[in-house]
């Protein structure tokens, strides 16, 4: 189990407040599940439905009943419209409760980083509390449960070097060729 999704485990005591919905894209499939409060995971293109129900923490046999919820439709669509190139934010509500204080300030901090841009571990350090919490930033940004949602994808080294992605470096460059922005980085390091 990666370290992201054993910080993602579902508690059992929330499970049965938290919906899902599993959707194909041209990327492969996804997830998105929710609380009463918002948007609170968003799995990236895997290639199959039912790897996308394991990393939501669903078994296959427990499948969402009836109608997603209008919220799950609108990320669903937003997402779907951002993966074509056609959306560049997103206008969602999300629920931080996932992580703690910090990491929802680091999250809060991703958020301010628009398409088409690309910032270091040091740059959203400095704005959650100082230079020196570079390293901290780092495992909020890896524990980030809603990617593309909350950019982290934007996140790269202080040199220009691609950095790390929970999700993987090769998601990482395919989400950074579709925002224009890999060119930005240092040759020969992305």
């Amino acid at each position: 189990m990666t370290k992201r999704q054993s910080s993602l485990k579902r508690l059992t005591a929330d499970s049965s407040r938290v919906t899902a919905c599993v959707f194909r894209t041209p990327w492969g499939w996804m997830g998105v599940s929710e609380t009463a409060k918002g948007i609170d995971m968003v799995v990236l293109p895997k290639a199959s439905r039912q790897a996308v129900l394991s990393e939501l923490g669903l078994p296959s046999a427990q499948r969402q009943k009836g109608r997603i919820s209008p919220r799950l439709r609108e990320a669903q669509a937003q997402l779907t419209s951002y993966l074509a190139g056609m959306r560049r934010s997103f206008d969602l509500p999300l629920d931080f409760s996932r992580g703690t204080s910090f990491q929802q300030k680091v999250w809060r901090a991703l958020r301010r980083i628009s398409y088409g841009h690309l910032r270091s571990y040091q740059w959203v350090a400095v704005r959650v509390g100082g230079s020196r919490y570079a390293r901290a930033v780092g495992n909020a940004v890896g524990a980030n449960p809603m990617p593309i949602v909350i950019p982290c994808h934007r996140i790269v080294a202080q040199d220009r070097s691609l950095g790390g992605f929970s999700c993987g470096l090769p998601a990482k460059r395919k989400l950074l060729t579709l925002e224009g922005t890999l060119s930005m980085l240092r040759s020969g390091r992305a």
